[in-house]
């Protein structure tokens, strides 16, 4: 039986007096009880399509065609039978939870709102309603936490919430949006289980939007792949991986085969090691603010990086990798000993490190944030010379030119601003304002996590192309197992501040001593 119907869906966006297509004359069904997956890069329409179902679109969206549920038509609906549908029949799940729950709400106020309005409970039945669900996905001491805000949650405790109140009113479809993008290897794989778990137990239908095809191939029974409003071919799972008829589907599936870094020159010297570094912040309690402990987010590391070569750092959330990072950028307060050619740079004051910062750069996982709205890319590329008073200004514009190209992006673009530039292009752009300072060292930090898959290896391709041409070291910091492989020449995996395994990258993945490394490789890669 159908639960959805879609029959030649469009939809276009009306502004300053202009249209533009988001989706073009699209057509599928979700069936009862069926996971239905649909991938393509970002801008392909997936979200917009699903978002459509129950007119969740902006005002400015001109929606033609037709959707039904359960046979009843949702495309010029009242907003009586919408209202009605929305959080009852079909419910959403979004890729980033902290978007999604309010900060100032604990909770059991968050899932008690839907239960209130749709259910009308109260009370005691009220808060047994909301345990059972918090113990139905998964929550740890569910009485716990109902007073708990979701920045004290960890990521995965979030996205589990999330799907509680998804959940909340027993929809018959559950629409996931990209709900694993921003979660460790390790949690995704739990959350995948889970909601198999749900479906299975709960005789629920899944859309699950993405662009991770080793997600698809795990719970999809159908896919759809979308690319620029269209769909260019659908079919069962096995059909699309084993024998993909469209060039465009053949390309994200190669995108998935990422290959491995170029040998190290036999005679490359040592760039960067650390010894022994510690870094612990302190616990603080009382009036007096004694020190009653430390979080210790990182003990004892010990790693070496040489020109040209890769270490790649990997392991859960709060594992220790960003403090690692911006204890050797020195952001943060380390202790012992931080080598940068030769030169014990942990302890030298601000205006000594100045004129070694511009030889240690970082970029960072979300171009969109660290790059300022109110800046041009000229300006933020060219910020770094500024600073550390590199070349004349009026040389400032060739050289932002000049690095542009190399990262792939049109120098006649840098007077434009970051919104008016894709996700891969932005990171270029933080890519770019890295490089232009020529430095030694690169801190990757997350850089391709919310990238497209095919984005993502335009991204590696480029930064295997500056490490070869200047001999860069690189510390790559990724929870993405299949894109540090293909960069990283060694490894280093953490677990709660401790260096639990290391060692050149090829004995890691093909064969892990740890029993925390081999779990981690067998939800990325398994």
């Amino acid at each position: 039986m159908k639960l959805l119907d879609i029959q030649n869906l469009s939809i276009q966006f009306a502004q300053d007096g202009k249209t533009s297509a988001a989706v073009d004359k699209v057509s599928f069904s979700i069936m009862a009880g069926e996971t239905v997956a649909i991938v393509g890069e970002s801008g392909s329409g997936k979200s917009v399509t699903a978002l459509s179902t129950v007119d969740l679109l902006p005002k400015n969206a001109m929606v033609q065609g037709s959707i039904t549920y359960r046979g009843e038509e949702m495309v010029g609906a009242s907003e009586t039978t919408l209202q009605r549908i929305r959080g009852n029949n079909i419910s959403f799940i979004f890729q980033e939870p902290m978007t999604s729950l309010n900060p100032l709400h604990t909770i059991e106020k968050q899932l008690g709102e839907s239960l209130s309005v749709h259910q009308g409970l109260q009370g005691l039945d009220l808060r047994h309603r909301i345990l059972e669900l918090l113990a139905k996905v998964g929550i740890p001491d569910a009485v716990m936490r109902l007073k708990s805000y979701p920045h004290q949650l960890s990521g995965g405790q979030r996205q589990r919430v999330m799907i509680a109140m998804a959940l909340a009113n027993e929809p018959e479809l559950l629409i996931a949006d990209e709900p694993t993008t921003a979660l460790d290897v390790t949690i995704e794989a739990q959350i995948l289980d889970l909601l198999k778990e749900l479906q299975r137990t709960e005789g629920l239908s899944l859309i699950f939007i993405t662009h991770d095809l080793g997600v698809v191939r795990k719970i999809a029974d159908r896919v759809i792949v979308m690319q620029r409003g269209t769909v260019v071919e659908s079919g069962n799972t096995s059909q699309i991986f084993d024998a993909p008829e469209h060039q465009y589907t053949k390309l994200l599936l190669d995108a998935e085969t990422v290959g491995v870094p170029e040998p190290v020159p036999a005679n490359a010297s040592e760039l960067l090691a650390t010894e022994k570094l510690k870094v612990w912040f302190p616990i603080q309690r009382g009036l007096l603010r004694r020190t009653i402990g430390h979080v210790k987010a990182v003990n004892d590391a010990t790693l070496s990086v040489r020109e040209g070569e890769t270490l790649g750092v990997v392991g859960e959330s709060g594992s220790g990798k960003t403090s690692l990072a911006l204890a050797i950028t020195r952001l943060i307060l380390s202790e012992n000993r931080i080598s940068f050619k030769g030169q014990d740079i942990n302890g030298l004051s601000r205006r000594k490190m100045r004129s070694i910062r511009s030889k240690i750069q970082i970029v960072f996982q979300d171009p969109f944030g660290s790059l300022s709205p109110r800046m041009s890319v000229m300006e933020i590329v060219a910020e770094g010379l500024q600073v550390h008073n590199k070349s004349n200004k009026k040389t400032h514009r060739s050289a932002v030119a000049s690095i542009l190209n190399e990262v792939g992006l049109d120098p006649a673009t840098m007077d434009r601003y970051p919104h008016e530039f894709s996700g891969g292009q932005r990171q270029r752009i933080a890519i770019a304002r890295a490089m232009i300072l020529k430095p030694k060292f690169v801190v990757l930090d997350e850089p391709t996590s919310a990238l497209d898959r095919t984005v993502q290896m335009q991204i590696v391709d480029l930064l295997r192309a500056l490490q070869i041409k200047y001999q860069l070291g690189y510390l790559f910091i990724s929870h993405d197992l299949k894109i540090v492989r293909a960069l990283s020449h060694k490894v280093i995996v953490m677990k709660d501040g401790d260096i639990v395994e290391h060692g050149a990258s090829a004995r890691i993945f093909d064969n892990p001593q740890h029993a925390y490394t081999k779990t981690l490789l067998a939800a990325a890669l398994g």
